[in-house]
């Protein structure tokens, strides 16, 4: 699944399939057992996955790259429990995103990164195909 239709909400943990858009709020779906729900604007921020990238020294990076990252180095590098000291959870974050900036991005975003990542990939809907360079390709081929 794209994180294009992945959504977190605001007083809600976890993430949710975004089902339909209203003009007063969302219809989201649930990952685990598919029941479906109203979210009120009213009530609830919505945030696509999709749009969230984390601080670097430079510019910014997409949160799909990040988890890309932590699902080819879980081997030699295993993800930490969101619980984790602070220090600990930095120093994770340095190894998958060396250029992090550490003034910006603060543990409580780091540990909702890890948060989503593992509720994401204990469903197995962390989709490792990079979409830009396919079309990169497809371009190159009809020229």
């Amino acid at each position: 699944m794209k994180l294009d239709d992945l959504v977190a909400v605001s007083g809600m943990s976890g993430v949710y399939k975004l089902a339909a858009n209203r003009n007063n709020g969302l219809i989201i779906e649930d990952l685990d057992n598919g029941k479906r729900k109203f979210a009120p604007a009213r009530k609830h921020q919505f945030t696509p996955l999709a749009s969230i990238g984390i601080f670097t020294l430079d510019d910014s990076t997409e949160l799909k790259i990040i988890f890309r990252t932590m699902v080819e180095q879980m081997e030699t590098n295993p993800v930490p429990a969101a619980s984790s000291s602070s220090k600990e959870l930095h120093a994770y974050f340095r190894i998958i995103l060396p250029d992090y900036d550490e003034d910006k991005v603060h543990t409580s975003d780091i540990k909702k990164v890890i948060k989503w990542f593992n509720f994401l990939n204990e469903r197995t809907l962390i989709d490792m195909e990079d979409e830009p360079e396919e079309t990169a390709e497809k371009s190159e081929e009809e020229e």
